[in-house]
């Protein structure tokens, strides 16, 4: 599904975020991508949601060339792969469900349509008793569901999340894991960068460890 072959990012000033990255993730895995702030691990991310280009090699997704791909084709690379950022990006001056139904308002669905999804993901996250309530309201890890909820309502076929329990209590770390690891179990691949090692656990998913802008699978 996911396919690195000698991939470089190097950025204005000469530092390199990536070296020469070669791996590829299938279709239904859940990866773990690890290594310190500063390893790469949300470049590699945007290369692969095409919100940055390679300096050099390739990177394939769904057996298209990203680096290759027009302006214009990338919203429909992106309507496959749900992103969860340290960013939320939530709008605070619109409710929870308007904030889960936006995607799908874009793709132009029918209003109902829409409407339904978003409740039915915001049920599963456990936040459908919160869907008037705005995003200001709710808890950090109740935002943080809000844009697992966001990502999902298009249902895609790949998740890419940054840091997604970085900054929440154990509690709160541990549910959104489970939550991650629930919607894997239905055939989603994940791709989740972290250096929080509760997130990991000793589930024996494959891990991928980044330092210094090389990647290599970490032991088992």
């Amino acid at each position: 599904m996911i396919q690195f072959s000698q991939v470089t990012k190097r950025y204005p000033g000469g530092h390199e975020a990536l070296s020469g990255a070669s791996f590829s993730i299938e279709k239904g895995e859940l990866v773990f991508l690890t290594g310190r702030s500063g390893a790469g691990k949300s470049t590699l991310l945007k290369l692969i949601a095409a919100i940055e280009r390679a300096t050099s090699g390739v990177v394939s997704v769904n057996g298209q060339n990203v680096g290759r791909l027009s302006r214009g084709a990338v919203p429909y690379l992106r309507r496959n792969i749900g992103l969860v950022f340290q960013d939320h990006k939530l709008l605070f001056d619109r409710s929870v469900i308007e904030n889960v139904v936006l995607p799908l308002d874009i793709a132009g669905f029918d209003r109902r349509e829409a409407l339904r999804r978003a409740r039915a993901v915001l049920d599963k996250v456990g936040l459908l008793n919160r869907e008037k309530a705005r995003p200001v309201s709710l808890s950090g890890g109740e935002q943080q569901r809000l844009c697992i909820a966001r990502a999902l309502v298009s249902r895609p076929g790949l998740l890419l999340a940054d840091e997604p329990t970085g900054n929440l209590d154990a509690g709160y770390a541990a549910d959104i894991m489970a939550m991650f690891r629930d919607f894997h179990r239905v055939g989603t691949t994940l791709v989740i960068a972290t250096h929080d090692e509760r997130a990991i656990g000793d589930g024996g998913e494959r891990t991928l460890h980044l330092d210094q802008g090389k990647v290599a699978e970490a032991a088992a």
